[in-house]
């Protein structure tokens, strides 16, 4: 296998900047140096995405940035030796010992063991020691070869029973662990031998499942059946969490188990003795426990908020397939396809093409694929409501409330609720499956919950609710929004833009951005070419998204001294990621300077999100950007909406860096390794 780390990719004793970023940048350019990766940029947003999500400096001044990229074409390890300490959330404080490991998308397994194995040895001592006195890049190659070629400590081994004929005063105690975090290259693996060695001094025998990326053997169930306490230090959801229902549960953050494994033991170990501790679950549910935990806190507004965002987020694929598909079916069988669509894929084939089609197809051939993609496409967003309330219903009652869900979701469809309908029905179905799963019934009965009582029940109830009660009402509201939207001209319609606009820039990819993007794709099931207001939403929401990221873009451009030397890259990013409509291109200038950014992008947000509704611009794909320009209508308008908000988002942060009261921005580090 190539070697993964050489001389080029290790820098000693040099300032690489102040912040994660700064740091991370550079060695990402070192791997591209090294012929490692096909781009700087790609790779440092992987890294860099992967960092916000769970900081991963670690305890002994280390930090371990990491990510799978598809800008990575081999796996590399590229090594820093800080002469300035740089915080990565290390709860001992900055590191100076950077280990940026970089796999690709599709690493094989060999390359994931060895990373994962080095991530193993940062946390040994004269390791790290070893590290820090070596006075060249070939020593430190040297240190990490060895490391990498030792063999793996074996898994520590069940406690001896006593002899016969012998007697003990108390038997060790036994915890049971799976560790697991996004990535599965380090955290993963240092949590678990961070839990086992803190296990070890107190003399507690545990055994750990390491659910990454080189693989996971699972526990052997007599391990797991003589346990006293499970441990859960997890970023992720655990697989076949079942296997551990009814033991003391201790849930937290994989990066706990690296920072505070021995107090993490001992919580296990007061956990075990308390009959009154949160245990896993003996159904299907898998997350309840730890749900119902962290929803003592939390008011209704939370908890509503919780399981629409989890609905939304499941059924945006399902619509952002769906609605491409169906644009692509108008460009190549003209409008009028929903019209022939049906009959064209049943009485036709590609070696039997249509003699009737609409006019403005691209022939017999056109019309043929434009009505199979508009099938496929109508056909996938048919699953919108039900996704939705399946999903909402998931975020409340996990698995078990999937099936009532969608079933709910789909009276919801059958009576034209819709949305609306979408949202009750899957809070209802959820409600009355958590409800259910909570019952205490008998072993032999337990089995038979998540997959039939529960299903059974729930969906009888709740959608028996919603044909007999809830649906009419829905109906009736749905089809007065429905009429209300249509109707929306002039001043009307603007505001409404401006509305949308706001709300699509307020976080930028976050619970009120995604609520307006929702709001868009839930009426495109309703749109058609005599009720086209909710084409002008979708197309409103899109281009008031594009802003920001362009805007930031933009900014960097016309006035570059406002902007440190990240930023200014940042920027580079983010012509693309605007063009394409992702919002969060601007999230790292609106992390850095939000008081600034976040106002004025949401003024050219609103700007833009009314001129594109008084311009009467459609769009017919829910997402794409500049790239579906096939799907909107009014292109040039739509352009010149999204060109406006960019310019005024641009000028007014500029305006604001430049004469609203800051601190002044530090100077910024040139790292020695600058013509990488």
């Amino acid at each position: 296998m190539t070697q993964l780390i050489t001389p080029q990719l290790v820098t000693l004793d040099q300032n690489l900047g102040d912040s994660p970023a700064d740091v991370i940048r550079v060695l990402a350019g070192k791997v591209a140096a090294a012929g490692r990766a096909s781009e700087v940029e790609g790779l440092f947003t992987d890294a860099f995405a992967r960092e916000q999500k769970t900081a991963t400096g670690v305890p002994g001044g280390i930090a371990i940035p990491h990510c799978r990229s598809a800008a990575v074409t081999e796996p590399a390890l590229a090594m820093a030796r800080l002469s300035h300490r740089v915080d990565f959330g290390a709860k001992d404080g900055p590191a100076d010992l950077i280990f940026f490991i970089a796999a690709p998308d599709g690493a094989d397994q060999e390359h994931l063991k060895l990373l994962s194995k080095l991530a193993r040895s940062l946390i040994k001592k004269d390791f790290t020691a070893a590290l820090r006195a070596a006075s060249s890049p070939e020593e430190i190659v040297e240190l990490v070869d060895g490391a990498l070629a030792d063999k793996p400590a074996a898994a520590p081994a069940a406690a001896a029973a006593p002899a016969a004929g012998t007697t003990t005063t108390s038997a060790p105690k036994r915890i049971v662990a799976v560790t697991a975090c996004p990535t599965g290259i380090a955290h993963t693996y240092m949590a678990a031998d961070s839990l086992v060695a803190a296990a070890k001094e107190m003399g507690v025998d545990l055994q750990v499942e390491t659910q990454g990326s080189s693989g996971a053997k699972p526990l052997d169930p007599a391990v797991i059946a003589a346990a006293d306490a499970v441990i859960f230090a997890v970023d992720v959801d655990v697989r076949g969490k079942e296997r551990f229902a009814g033991k003391p549960v201790i849930n937290a953050p994989v990066k706990r188990g690296i920072d505070e494994p021995t107090k993490m033991v001992q919580e296990a170990l007061t956990a075990a003795e308390d009959p009154h501790a949160r245990r896993v679950p003996h159904f299907g549910a898998e997350e309840q426990a730890e749900r119902a935990e962290e929803e003592k806190g939390e008011h209704i507004g939370q908890k509503l908020k919780r399981a629409l965002l989890t609905g939304v987020s499941y059924m945006i694929p399902f619509v952002a397939g769906g609605g491409l598909l169906i644009a692509l079916g108008f460009l190549m069988g003209g409008y009028l396809i929903t019209n022939f669509a049906d009959k064209i894929v049943v009485d036709n084939s590609i070696f039997n093409l249509p003699t009737e089609f609409p006019e403005n197809a691209w022939g017999p051939l056109g019309a043929y694929i434009g009505a199979v993609l508009f099938k496929i496409g109508a056909l996938s967003l048919g699953f919108l409501v039900p996704a939705l309330a399946g999903y909402i219903a998931y975020a409340i009652a996990d698995r078990p409330g999937i099936a009532p869900g969608f079933v709910a979701g789909a009276v919801s469809g059958f009576m034209g609720a819709g949305f609306l309908g979408g949202i009750v029905g899957g809070l209802l179905a959820g409600y009355v499956a958590y409800q259910i799963g909570k019952l205490d019934v008998p072993r032999w009965l337990r089995g038979l919950m998540p997959v039939v009582i529960i299903p059974l029940l729930a969906s009888l109830v709740a959608s028996g609710l919603m044909f007999l009660i809830l649906g009419r009402p829905i109906v009736d509201l749905t089809n007065a929004l429905n009429a209300g939207l249509s109707s929306l001209t002039g001043a009307g319609a603007v505001v409404l833009g401006i509305i949308l606009g706001l709300m699509m820039c307020f976080d930028l990819g976050g619970p009120v951005n995604k609520v307006a993007y929702a709001f868009a794709v839930a009426g495109l099931g309703a749109a058609s070419v005599t009720n086209q207001a909710p084409w002008q939403i979708m197309a409103a929401v899109m281009a008031a998204g594009m802003v920001p990221p362009l805007a930031m873009a933009l900014a960097t451009v016309l006035d570059k001294k406002l902007f440190s030397l990240a930023e200014r890259e940042n920027g580079k990013a983010a012509w693309l990621l605007g063009a394409s409509f992702i919002s969060e291109g601007a999230i790292p200038f609106a992390a850095a300077d939000p008081l600034r950014v976040i106002p004025a992008s949401m003024l050219g947000g609103a700007v833009t999100g009314a001129l594109s509704m008084a311009f009467g611009v459609t769009s017919k794909a829910p997402h794409g950007g500049l790239f579906v320009f096939f799907a909107i209508d009014n292109f040039l308008l739509f352009f010149l909406a999204i060109a406006v908000g960019v310019v005024i988002t641009a000028l007014s942060v500029i305006a604001l860096k430049r004469w609203a009261v800051k601190k002044p921005v530090a100077a910024e580090p040139v790292p020695a390794t600058a013509s990488v």
